[in-house]
């Protein structure tokens, strides 16, 4: 068994391609965590780690062992990311635990569903920024966001006046769901940040140093954020979103939506 130390930082594959569900890759550590799962650590991956906003990916893994045994499948059903390295969390299908060397070939499986609905209801958080402008909210800051099934939710910093709340809920599902009708590209670049800066309206968040490369994601052509996640290929893949409630106090307003499919 191996430890997860002094390993090189995994290459996000889902960040040239957010739309690759199969892939390889490269063993480089087996081990058992903390809390007694185990852990494998690849050279490179297409899962996607749970953070900002968005859970992690659920698949398998294959491991090859030599050419005349039989693959060894692993399950996956979390995936973490910590220090620049992927922790793929899961169980082994079969009665004994295997021995793992570093270098194996492994196959990667992403589960297509669960991807796509992750991607849809993150793109749909970031559909709701790009409206707000167009209701005459475009004074609300995007902050936090939960971009999980069991509820799904964007805060902003800033108020609606209460007599307006239900009006502008209105307001926002509609223009939301006429930009999924019209439908637009989704971009995911990695730039320059001075770049990146004029794609997001001139500004980046103070938290984006400024000797790095930021991702950056557009939704259509509206102006971008900085975001490492995955999201549809066109927004109308989206499909329809409803806003089921806006609530706004103590100098916060928060939207709960869903995706309808």
């Amino acid at each position: 068994m191996m430890d997860g130390k002094s390993e090189s930082p995994t290459k996000l594959d889902y960040y040239d391609d957010m739309w690759k569900l199969q892939s390889s890759a490269t063993l480089l550590s087996h081990f058992k965590g903390e809390d007694g799962r185990d852990v494998l650590i690849l050279d490179r991956t297409i899962f996607y780690p749970q953070g900002g906003g968005q859970p992690a990916d659920h698949g398998f893994l294959s491991i090859h062992p030599s050419d005349s045994d039989s693959a060894i499948k692993f399950v996956v059903t979390d995936v973490r990311s910590k220090d620049g390295l992927v922790f793929h969390y899961g169980f082994f299908d079969g009665e004994a635990e295997p021995q793992l060397q570093k270098g194996k070939e492994v196959s990667l499986f992403v589960d297509e569903s669960r991807r796509n609905l992750n991607s849809r209801l993150h793109s749909a958080g970031h559909l709701l920024d790009a409206c707000l402008p167009r209701i005459g909210l475009g004074h609300l800051e995007p902050g936090k966001a939960y971009h999980f099934a069991d509820g799904p939710w964007v805060e902003y910093k800033g108020t609606i006046p209460k007599n307006e709340l239900q009006n502008k809920q209105k307001d926002l599902e509609l223009e939301a769901n006429s930009l999924i009708s019209v439908g637009g590209k989704v971009h995911a670049d990695i730039l320059p940040y001075d770049e990146a800066a004029k794609l997001c309206g001139g500004c980046l968040p103070d938290y984006v140093p400024k000797e790095s490369t930021p991702r950056i994601v557009r939704i259509g052509e509206n102006p971008g954020c900085p975001c490492g996640g995955t999201h549809v290929t066109d927004i109308s893949d989206i499909i329809q979103v409803k806003v089921s409630q806006i609530r706004s106090k103590k100098g916060l307003t928060k939207v709960s939506y869903n995706v309808v499919s």
